[in-house]
């Protein structure tokens, strides 16, 4: 079911979306793919035989299951995935993906998907950016972080620079 040899994967429960969903993230996230698709053999409290039980895939070359085991367990922002991209380009069509699909948006790079899964778009750009040594830099870097949702590179760069952004 899962990479020979591996010990450990994430599990992700969804209320009968598992498939839905994995197909969502691999037409959004490179090195992504569904792997496996396996159907209850019985029923069970979720479903019926021959429905979808769990979906292995992969998003960023990461292993998952997703679990159809019914609702009332739903995902909180306890547990996110955070995305680390290049440019805003890059930054910009993964939160568009996941946001204008169903999705909403958050604060400080933080967004939620259709099926309730926390994501955080972090630009490599703002990492560097907080832990810069000089705290003066790093401490407007967060000042502007803190006024965004989707975060905007070009106003992270001049935060650092010390420049007013317009």
């Amino acid at each position: 079911m899962t990479a020979p040899g591996s010990k450990i994967t994430t599990c992700l429960w969804f209320d009968g979306k598992a498939e839905e969903a994995a197909h969502f993230y691999a037409s959004v996230f490179p090195d992504s793919a569904v792997t496996a698709i396996h159907r209850a053999p019985a029923d069970y409290p979720a479903g019926k035989a021959g429905d979808v039980l769990t979906v292995e895939f992969t998003v960023c070359g990461q292993a998952f299951v997703g679990l159809n085991a019914g609702g009332g367990n739903p995902f909180t922002n306890a547990v996110s995935f955070q995305i680390f991209t290049d440019d805003q380009a890059e930054t910009d069509r993964y939160w568009n993906a996941i946001v204008s699909n169903g999705g909403d948006e958050s604060a400080c790079s933080w967004c939620h998907d259709r099926y309730g899964l926390a994501w955080q778009i972090v630009p490599r750009v703002l990492t560097a950016a907080l832990a810069n040594p000089d705290q003066a830099a790093a401490k407007r870097a967060m000042q502007a972080m803190m006024t965004m949702r989707k975060i905007d590179i070009a106003a992270i760069e001049a935060a650092v620079a010390g420049e007013a952004v317009a």
